[in-house]
């Protein structure tokens, strides 16, 4: 395949998802904790709560916080049965566990009041929720709904650029930007599958070129030394 001739096509999209989903089964890279939970619960409710844990944790962290919360509480409803304290013990020691713990009992409290205990399935309700940005809403909807959107976080902002698919300087720019550029069938998966890649392979600092597939097409806009 001509890749500059055909990039940003299905053909392309489908070649980057295939070499890079190949390289993360390689190494025996697992699901995004997000992903799992979303898997495992088939939960809209479960999935936001774990997307608010996720944010400036590490995966394995959020993963473990996750099941330890939901085990005792997966609806806004059980929630609300459990005192800050206990939800701060059960989620520990997550980013601003104190905060995370405030902001999860506001959002079931306002679930169960406004909603009747259900998740909004649109963006501009689930970001009046409070500690809910664009990014955990488009998450939520991706997994705990199916419904497309694109879900940028760090990784995905920088991979994007790096590879020249946008060139944005924040996430929101990113999201618009991806959108005119990729098909919508891709939208879903594409969070979790550069989520992956950015934490193994193309990581922030140092990028581990040399064991990338797309090495030689990539232009590696930004990347000032690789492995």
């Amino acid at each position: 395949m001509d890749l500059q001739q055909n990039k940003f096509s299905e053909e392309y999209f489908d070649l980057i998802f295939d070499r890079f989903n190949a390289v993360l089964t390689g190494i025996g890279k697992k699901l995004p904790a997000v992903s799992y939970v979303a898997i495992t619960s088939n939960d809209p409710y479960c999935v936001l709560i774990s997307t608010l844990l996720s944010l400036r944790t590490k995966d394995d962290v959020t993963l473990k916080a996750s099941e330890r919360l939901l085990k005792r509480a997966s609806t806004a409803h059980d929630m609300l049965g459990l005192s800050e304290k206990e939800i701060e013990e059960l989620i520990f020691p997550v980013g601003f566990y104190h905060t995370k713990a405030q902001r999860i009992l506001e959002i079931s409290h306002i679930l169960v009041e406004k909603y009747n205990g259900i998740v909004p399935d649109n963006v501009e309700n689930l970001i009046a929720l409070p500690g809910v940005g664009i990014k955990t809403a488009n998450l939520t909807l991706n997994l705990g709904y199916g419904i497309d959107a694109i879900c940028v976080d760090c990784h995905v902002h920088q991979i994007s650029n790096r590879m020249g698919w946008v060139t944005t300087k924040t996430p929101p720019e990113t999201e618009k930007a991806l959108q005119s550029v990729m098909p919508r069938r891709f939208w879903i998966p594409l969070n979790e599958l550069l989520v992956s890649y950015g934490q193994e392979i193309c990581t922030s600092v140092s990028p581990k070129c040399s064991m990338c597939p797309m090495c030689a097409e990539c232009p590696k806009i930004g990347v000032d030394k690789s492995r």
